[in-house]
């Protein structure tokens, strides 16, 4: 019998590899997204992850269409960029909505099927941002420290009833799309307080010369992430973290097999910015 998967934020990136991935392997799919569109190969519904009522009829639906659920991704999620003081409390709140509440929403409408069946894999899509800080983006920082926190403490609830959490980290800020939003997106916050603009300016020189470096690096796509969520999906060992891409390699290792004081050097003189004023 096949297997099915579900997927949250289907329409691009690594949950649109992600599908087609699981799809080209065997699997079915239930490719989830806010607004559903054509999706080859697998089966599309709609679904927001903060309107719990869109969770319950997609998973209503996908069980209706394959009969069970084996797994699903958490990949839906985005990412704010500027500083903590210039970002309104309505977008910390919605950074909040969907990368955690959000996770939380669909994993407690498909814990029932998963606790009937005795078996599942939750499989939520971290970030390298979820294991070290970086200038500019604390709050997606603290949403996916959120995340891994929430997911390694469920993995103690739920093995005991045969259901697997597993936590994959694609590189972090250089991967989702930052890039492409945060010059618009610093100068809009910093314009109402100038304190800030030599601190911008600097991390956003910072962050070209990341996405200029992770050109070089042949795992950062989300063809590569697909693959190991995949790999993370089938592992039914106890591992719950899954490197996904080389890029992050460095600072994850300097977070988890360095001293604290010689993790903070390091990240003080890469990613401090110097003293003004």
């Amino acid at each position: 019998m096949k297997k099915t998967v579900l997927i949250t934020g289907a329409s691009s990136g690594f949950g649109k590899a992600t599908a087609e991935l699981f799809a080209a392997r065997g699997w079915n799919v239930i490719a989830t997204m806010r607004t559903p569109q054509d999706l080859p190969s697998a089966f599309v519904t709609r679904l927001d992850v903060q309107k719990p009522e869109t969770i319950r009829t997609a998973i209503a639906a996908g069980l209706a269409k394959f009969g069970r659920i084996d797994a699903v991704v958490n990949n839906a999620g985005y990412g704010l960029f500027g500083v903590f003081e210039l970002t309104p409390d309505e977008k910390v709140r919605e950074q909040f909505e969907v990368n955690v509440f959000g996770v939380m929403n669909v994993v407690r409408e498909v814990l029932p099927h998963f606790r009937e069946t005795r078996a599942g894999c939750i499989v939520n899509v971290s970030s390298g941002a979820g294991v070290f800080g970086l200038p500019m983006i604390s709050l997606y920082n603290a949403s996916k420290f959120a995340l891994e926190g929430f997911s390694e403490s469920l993995s103690y609830e739920l093995g005991a009833l045969g259901i697997r959490v597993k936590i994959v980290e694609p590189g972090g800020v250089t991967s989702t799309g930052f890039g492409e939003r945060s010059a618009k997106e610093a100068a809009a916050l910093s314009s109402k307080v100038r304190d800030y603009d030599a601190f911008i300016s600097e991390s956003s020189q910072l962050f070209a010369s990341m996405r200029a470096s992770r050109g070089a690096d042949t795992s950062a796509t989300a063809e590569r992430v697909a693959e190991v969520i995949f790999e993370a999906t089938n592992d039914e060992s106890d591992r719950l973290r899954y490197v996904a891409t080389n890029d992050i390699l460095p600072l994850v290792k300097a977070r988890r097999q360095t001293s604290e004081n010689e993790y903070m050097a390091l990240m003080r003189a890469n990613f401090g910015a110097r003293r003004s004023g």
